[in-house]
């Protein structure tokens, strides 16, 4: 299974940033070492072409040229660097490599990504570009040159952003766009705290545990079941939940985030429908909660992978 990583653009955050940045490399080396069926593979840049998609170009060229202001750097939360604006590329890059190949082969991944407070003219929340929402709208514009131009209907694309924090930047970004229905379960009271509405948000409280929060999962994906019929999933599959994240907030055990996953995986396999997903969120108090988490994603990602290739329609 494709599994595309941009770690090695590492941003030269100050002393005692908050930002976990070694997660991205560490989450390589634990792939390398216990789950060699991952096929790592360098993220491609996306291209001013394919930001503009999502995102205005006089923000593009802001980041590209080092230009935004302070201001625009410290809601980010990351001063600007070179590292910085090739990372955030590569990051999103990342995310249309996997879609593109989940089109062919049913799964594929982006070891970061799910950079979903990123809106069209700014960044927000650690996110420069909104990796997703360039992703969906790129795949469209090829799904529509490859069907022809008199294709009447577009792909039609589901986010299920399973982050602890809402996807305001993606919501903003597809209000009114009938063919990207944006699904999103995440703490009420936790950043951000201006939330955008999406097609369907279910706010959790602190606190919620595993069994609350599965179930509102399945009632999420039989409301997304009647109301969308996607092409293609974008999944986020944010360790944030988890009870040991220190911006989280929830209190889900590893063995709900990993009950989580397969449901989500399970429901767009028993659709035959494609799905990329993101590592999006995850700041653990103890780093290795994080990690523990992100590897059972990428494992039960591999067993519906090899589903996809040993039963395709």
């Amino acid at each position: 299974m494709h599994a595309y990583y941009a770690d090695h653009f590492v941003l030269p955050l100050p002393d005692g940033h908050r930002f976990p940045m070694a997660k991205y490399r560490l989450l390589r080396d634990r792939l390398e070492q216990q789950l060699p069926q991952a096929l790592l593979q360098v993220a491609p840049p996306a291209s001013d072409a394919e930001l503009a998609l999502a995102h205005t170009p006089g923000y593009i060229q802001a980041i590209a040229a080092g230009t935004l202001p302070a201001a625009a750097q410290r809601e980010i939360g990351f001063p600007w660097s070179e590292e910085m604006a090739e990372r955030a590329r590569r990051s999103v890059g990342a995310t249309i490599a996997a879609c593109r190949v989940a089109l062919r082969e049913g799964l594929a991944g982006n070891l970061a990504g799910g950079t979903h407070h990123a809106y069209a003219d700014k960044g927000s929340g650690f996110c420069v570009f909104n990796d997703v929402a360039v992703a969906a709208r790129l795949m469209q514009s090829e799904w529509q040159r490859a069907c022809g131009a008199g294709t009447a209907q577009p792909l039609r694309v589901a986010v299920i952003d399973l982050d602890v924090h809402q996807g305001n930047g993606t919501a903003h970004i597809f209000r009114g766009d009938a063919s990207v229905f944006t699904l999103s379960l995440h703490g009420a009271r936790n950043f951000p705290f201006r939330k955008e509405a999406g097609d369907l948000d279910v706010e959790l409280p602190d606190g919620c545990a595993d069994d609350e929060y599965l179930q509102a999962l399945e009632q999420s994906l039989d409301l997304l079941d009647q109301h969308f019929a996607p092409g293609l999933v974008l999944y986020l599959a944010g360790a944030d939940p988890h009870v040991g994240d220190r911006l989280g907030r929830l209190a889900l055990s590893h063995d709900g985030l990993e009950a989580r996953d397969r449901r989500v995986f399970d429901w767009a396999w028993q659709r035959r429908v494609p799905l990329a997903f993101t590592m999006a969120g995850g700041y653990g108090r103890d780093m290795a909660d994080t990690l523990q988490a992100q590897l059972a994603t990428w494992r039960v990602a591999l067993q519906y992978h090899a589903r996809w290739q040993n039963g395709r329609p």
